[in-house]
């Protein structure tokens, strides 16, 4: 049994008449007492009971923090999300459920982050949920039937390594499990059009925050992805853009007037320079040394990640390629990838990544060897971003010893 109204087996049935009457005293603080929401707690806890009512106390709890009964109405979002952040609502599936559309590429996360706070941040996403939320209440009223999830359509063309800045992999997770905590069950299918490469290293960082149930409704589509949306959704409620009928009054393609473009973030929103980051390791570099660090990459596809700060002055960095785990060489006999160049990482935290596109051992050098009176403190953080579980282990990566090189190289 699907475990929704008309479809509940004794089990099922008894569960629901349970959890309704443990929550008869917070019931009336629910944005709906109807079956159909509280079966949404109750599928997202397997029809645990106790862990149900749980989950919903918590969640209402939430709403009352975050004041997400009001939050369509009374907040307004800072300018600078409602400007560069590109998507929204656009449109029904064939079963009349709202589509909403997160378009990627468009989007850098680190001005955004620069220029909002977390907070403002998370409350802009509760408040696409709830306007999702509405939405869905809204076509139910229209077409007399329940509407109670919404179809998804992750649009990634442009996605790049920009996107995998470590606050916003974090923040994205922290958004997820919100999703996943407050909003069970609304999720119909999630469809990602013109995924890259990279996608799967990015959806790794985030599958995680993601129940069973959740992700087996991720679909990546291929180049037929019009074809299958058009499967899904009519063509007269899918934008031009994506294969589709529908423009805005004005014949825009790109229905402007219901999904937002996106684009970069003026240097004029930024509230801050750059944000604090906590590092995992920390060493001293004496004066005229070089210090490296090994990473061994057994298949293409990975990517490297890294943030770096220093104390009292400049540090030089680079990446090189060789070919074997813990033999010593000097830069001039390493491949270069990354070109190494002194960076005021003392005044604003360094922060990058890059796509490994062949195996080998790569080596990340801290340079020290211009300073001829100074040592110099990094604290850093290093990842391997892996492509997939599925493709690679975790022990694909493999770290050598960290080297000093007293001498110029």
């Amino acid at each position: 049994m699907s475990g929704r109204v008309g479809d509940l087996s004794p089990k099922q049935a008894e569960a629901l008449a349970q959890f309704r009457e443990k929550i008869q005293d917070v019931l009336p603080q629910c944005p709906s007492q109807s079956d159909h929401f509280l079966l949404r707690w109750l599928r997202a806890r397997n029809f645990n009971v106790q862990k149900s009512e749980a989950m919903l106390r918590k969640h209402l709890e939430f709403r009352k923090l975050i004041k997400a009964d009001t939050i369509t109405t009374d907040w307004k979002p800072p300018e600078v999300l409602e400007k560069y952040l590109a998507g929204g609502i656009c449109g029904y599936d064939r079963e009349g459920s709202p589509v909403y559309y997160d378009v990627v590429g468009p989007v850098d996360p680190k001005p955004i982050l620069l220029s909002v706070s977390k907070q403002d941040f998370m409350k802009y996403k509760v408040r696409d949920c709830e306007m999702l939320w509405k939405e869905c209440d809204l076509q139910s009223v229209r077409l007399g039937k329940t509407v109670e999830s919404a179809t998804l359509i992750c649009d990634c063309e442009d996605m790049g390594l920009k996107h995998l800045w470590k606050p916003a992999a974090d923040l994205g997770g922290e958004v997820l499990t919100m999703f996943e905590d407050n909003y069970p069950e609304t999720l119909k299918r999630l469809f990602v059009i013109k995924a890259p490469t990279l996608f799967y290293v990015a959806y790794n960082l985030v599958n995680h925050f993601l129940s069973e149930e959740t992700r087996r409704k991720v679909i990546v589509l291929g180049s037929n992805w019009q074809e299958v949306l058009l499967k899904h959704i009519d063509r007269e409620e899918l934008p031009v853009i994506y294969g589709g009928k529908m423009t805005d009054p004005d014949g825009d393609p790109r229905c402007r007037t219901k999904l937002k473009q996106g684009g970069q973030v003026p240097h004029s929103y930024y509230a801050r320079e750059f944000i604090k980051v906590q590092y995992d390791q920390c060493v001293s570099i004496s004066r005229g040394s070089s210090h490296q660090l090994e990473y061994e990459i057994l298949a293409p596809g990975c990517v490297l990640r890294w943030q770096f700060c220093s104390e009292g002055a400049d540090i030089g960095f680079g990446v090189f390629l060789k070919k074997k785990l813990g033999e010593r060489m000097k830069a001039g006999q390493m491949q270069e990838v990354v070109p190494s160049q002194r960076y005021n990482a003392h005044l604003v935290p360094e922060d990058g990544s890059l796509t490994c596109t062949e195996p080998g051992v790569y080596v990340l050098r801290f340079d020290n060897t211009y300073s001829i009176l100074q040592s110099k403190k990094v604290s850093f953080a290093v990842e391997v971003l892996l492509p997939s579980n599925d493709s690679l282990s975790e022990s694909g990566m493999s770290k050598a010893s960290e080297q000093e090189a007293p001498s110029r190289h």
